[in-house]
Formats: C-alpha cells, structure tokens, sequence
C-alpha cells in the first residue's frame, strides 16, 4: 500500500525494517509551550501539530483545525472536527485546494473507550475495501490502529518502574514496520486524541 504525502518530504516517510518510537509532548525543546509535538529517539521534533480557527466561510462549518507540520515547518495534513463526530483529513494546507486524503467516523464514545472507523478517499489505497480502525482510551493516550486485523500502530503513557503517579503529559507512539507514510499513523492519532470531545 502506498499512502505518502510526498517523496522523501520529511526524515521516516518510506520503508523500514523496524518499529519506530515517537515521543509526544506538549513540552518539547524547541517548539512553544503547549503544542503537541512528535520526536524521535534522539529526541529530534519530526512533526508537530498547531490548532488554527476553521474557515468561517466552510461548510458544513467545522468545530476545530488542526495542522500537522513536519519538522521543517511544512504543513503536511489539515484536519478538520465536525460536531456529528466526524474528522477530515486533507493533504496540505486545505484553505485553498482542497484534497482528501481520508474521512473518520466514531462508532464508539463511553466513558473510557473510543473507536474510530478511518475511511482513505478512493484512489488513495492500493487495497479497496481497506478497513482501518483506531482503538483505545484517549484519557490514557493509548490506542491500537489496525489495518483490517493487522496492528500498524499503537500508544501508551511513558510508565518508570517504581512510579505511583503516571503523568499523561508525555506518551509513545510506536508504528510497525510497513510502507503507510508515517504521518498519516500520526494524523489518525491526533484525532483520536480528540476522540472524547
């Protein structure tokens, strides 16, 4: 399967031969206090999410946005939160031509569990009928992705042996060995993240 935003646009995208980690903070060197960001083991920003206000000329009109950048500044998804629980995700900055890459619906909220069905735009997935799904607890920051049984990807809080307290701020994302670019694993990600909402 071949989902990439573009060739070679950031360090990670193509194919791997190992699960990579990503660390997310809110509290990353660099990047201003507050803003969700990725880094890798070396503790390098790979991609960073910034919340802008919606188009009030969108319609139907969306309740959030959000960009995800690379580490250069360069936006590679915009993703947009409607109030009937559902996601957008669009390649590039979508303001002006917009391309969509994938839909989610969320078919679960209780309490502590959610469940989003992601949906890629035809002509985007080599596999018809792919089935992927994101699984989890947004308030423990873990979940699993799965494409049809296959786990890509999955998070949890960043546990020390001997520790009481686990502090939500700061979580790990591994992605499996697999050609889906990974920026598309953390878009998913970041709107489960926003699941409960």
């Amino acid at each position: 399967m071949e989902l990439g935003t573009s060739e070679s646009s950031y360090p990670g995208s193509g194919n791997w031969e190992i699960p990579i980690d990503l660390f997310g903070s809110k509290k990353h060197a660099g990047v201003p206090r507050g803003v969700l960001a990725f880094a890798d083991e070396s503790d390098n920003v790979v991609f960073r999410v910034n919340r802008h206000p919606p188009n009030p000329n969108s319609s139907p009109l969306p309740k959030d946005k959000k960009v995800l950048l690379d580490a250069s500044g360069h936006t590679l998804f915009s993703i947009y939160s409607y109030h009937n629980g559902s996601w957008k995700c669009y390649k590039g900055d979508s303001d002006g031509n917009k391309e969509l890459v994938f839909r989610v619906q969320r078919t679960l909220k209780t309490f502590t569990r959610v469940e989003l069905e992601v949906l890629f735009e035809s002509g985007r997935s080599n596999d018809e009928g792919c089935d992927w799904k994101v699984k989890g607890s947004p308030f423990q920051r873990s979940c699993c992705i799965y494409k049809d049984a296959d786990l890509v990807a999955q998070s949890s809080l960043m546990y020390k042996l001997h520790q009481i307290f686990v502090s939500r701020g700061k979580f790990r994302l591994t992605i499996f060995p697999g050609t889906i670019d990974r920026a598309l694993i953390v878009a998913m990600f970041v709107i489960f993240l926003s699941g409960r909402k």
